[in-house]
């Protein structure tokens, strides 16, 4: 196969033609979508309170949800659209629907959470504070999804894919969750991810459609059609510079929450002193690390001093270190007692839980035994009448293991002491009766007369 055949039959594998539904209806779909009026303006509202109780209490099923029901992605695919086709008409229909969806949504949000009585910021909703670049791809990627979706023959389970992974409603929900409360690092944190899913999702269907070449409308005007192009990069492009200092700043961060776990987990061992518990604190100005341990106390200077030398060892230098024992007389009780003593009851609990188990299993463990020492003496008032042939009987449970392939099972044994022999037909009718009875069955009955 010769270079051209085989670019050709590779560049096959990616020809959109034959799996594309024509423009005009594509289209259509989206140009249904940017619309919010009558029906669409409540199903955003439900679907905010909805997303809004689940961050609020924290329940990632709910949020997921309401990222299902939300029509929040119409308006932005259209503008994407929109500056793929030159249709600047849509393009201001689609900001303007935006811009009014967006402030439904907050507005329904922030009443939320004004009358809500729970205002604890949980996971759910510290994470929409703090976009980085992965954001950034998400938005792109998954708005890349759904315009080739939606000009797709076969949709599939695409779009609610999108829907959830860009993540367009509890974005706005901790927006109005930053406003109620005033508190504005959620304000703005939150803000600026829903801005870098909206511009990504609308740069990526603009892509799409570059991809899937559709027309550009007749009323396009050249000059103008490039303005726009060259704004939609600008934005972009601004959009991205945040993310990628945040992202910057987490990688330092969770470098130095690595740094500082493996420095602990290497260099504070000793015989009879552990760590209760350590906490790492990064600040471009200083960081810091405080250490907490238990146990017999060590010489405070000499053990700080040597420790501190090893901090460049682990990328740590410039770190302040701080090492808390239960009698240094620089511990400041009122800030360290809380930590710690909430620690100690952790562990404490957990010892006490395990061990808890343990009992619990051993008592199974012991009735089980007692049950099965007792069968003999329940069963033999019965026995008496229905087979008076028996003399004496132990009932015990075993594990046997085989000795080629060391796989185990277990054995009800049934000792039997006869004081008259029983035929094979009354030995069978025993041995039901002993299954039946002691609700255990395979029993192997072994006769242990004496002559």
């Amino acid at each position: 196969m010769d270079l051209n055949a085989l670019r050709d039959k590779i560049k096959g594998f990616f020809d959109l033609s034959a799996y594309l539904i024509p423009q005009s209806e594509a289209e259509e779909s989206i140009r249904e979508g940017v619309t919010f009026r009558g029906i669409n303006i409540f199903i955003l509202i439900v679907a905010i309170f909805i997303a809004s109780l689940g961050l609020n209490t924290n329940s990632t099923a709910v949020i997921i949800g309401a990222m299902l029901i939300s029509p929040l992605m119409g308006p932005i695919i259209g503008i994407g659209l929109a500056v793929g086709i030159h249709d600047f008409d849509l393009m201001k229909r689609s900001f303007r629907n935006l811009m009014m969806a967006t402030l439904f949504s907050v507005a329904t949000a922030c009443l939320y959470f004004m009358i809500s009585p729970v205002n604890e910021s949980h996971s759910e909703l510290l994470a929409r504070t703090s976009p980085t670049i992965y954001d950034v791809f998400i938005g792109f990627f998954g708005g890349a999804a759904g315009i080739l979706a939606i000009g797709s023959k076969n949709k599939g389970n695409v779009i609610p894919g999108v829907a959830i992974a860009t993540a367009l409603m509890p974005p706005l929900c901790t927006v109005g969750y930053g406003l109620a409360t005033l508190q504005w690092q959620f304000f703005l944190g939150a803000l600026y991810l829903f801005f870098i899913n909206s511009v990504f999702i609308a740069l990526a269907t603009f892509a799409g459609v570059k991809l899937m070449k559709y027309h550009p409308a007749q009323i396009a005007n050249p000059e103008r059609a490039r303005k726009v192009r060259r704004l939609v990069y600008t934005i972009a492009i601004l959009t991205m510079i945040p993310s990628v200092y945040l992202t910057y700043t987490m990688y330092l961060q969770n470098t130095f929450q690595n740094n500082a776990s493996r420095y602990v987990e290497q260099e504070f061992t000793f015989p009879d002193t552990q760590v209760l518990n350590y906490h790492a604190a990064y600040d471009k100005q200083g960081s810091s690390l405080t250490v907490t341990l238990m146990g017999r106390q060590l010489p405070q200077d000499s053990l700080l001093a040597v420790m501190d030398a090893r901090l460049p060892q682990y990328g740590l230098a410039g770190t302040y270190l701080r090492i808390i024992q239960g009698s240094n007389v620089e511990v400041d009780v009122n800030k360290a007692s809380s930590a710690m003593l909430k620690d100690m009851y952790a562990v404490t609990q957990a010892t006490i839980s395990a061990q808890q188990t343990t009992i619990d299993s051993l008592h199974r463990v012991c009735e089980a035994v007692a049950r099965t020492d007792s069968m003999g003496i329940d069963i033999a008032p019965e026995l008496k009448v229905l087979f008076p042939q028996v003399k004496e009987i132990a009932i015990n449970r075993s594990i046997v293991c085989s000795v080629d392939s060391s796989v185990t099972d277990t054995l009800n044994v049934a000792l039997v002491s006869y004081a008259k022999s029983m035929n094979h037909a009354e030995k069978a009718r025993f041995r039901e009766y002993l299954q039946a009875r002691l609700r255990r069955s395979p029993i192997k009955i072994v006769d242990i007369s004496t002559d």
